[in-house]
């Protein structure tokens, strides 16, 4: 039963990626679809990591100083490496504070 499981989710896979492909011979001319086809990556992603900020942490305070630096180092160009060290830092920080107090 798990390679029929299997073969479907591979079957709707390809699906969802070739019919694009072949339904749509020439280019999107139309701004707003083009627009609206740009961001979608950038909204799925948000849709799937917010959340997952949330819970990451023992609390939704320490985890959303983390977001907030993050959010912070990233507008002022840091490196990815440079903006995930200092938000860890900051949940760190946040819930040793909250651990005192």
């Amino acid at each position: 039963m798990i390679y029929a499981y299997i073969f479907v989710m591979a079957g709707v896979t390809y699906l969802i990626r070739m019919l694009p492909l072949t339904l749509i011979q020439k280019k999107i001319s139309n701004s707003y679809i083009r627009s609206f086809l740009y961001y979608i990556p950038y909204a799925c992603l948000t849709a799937m990591t917010f959340p997952a900020i949330l819970y990451a942490t023992q609390s939704p305070v320490s985890a959303l100083a983390g977001f907030a630096v993050a959010v912070l180092l990233a507008l002022k160009k840091q490196s990815l490496v440079t903006v995930a060290l200092f938000s860890c830092v900051a949940v760190f920080v946040a819930e040793r504070i909250m651990e005192i107090v």
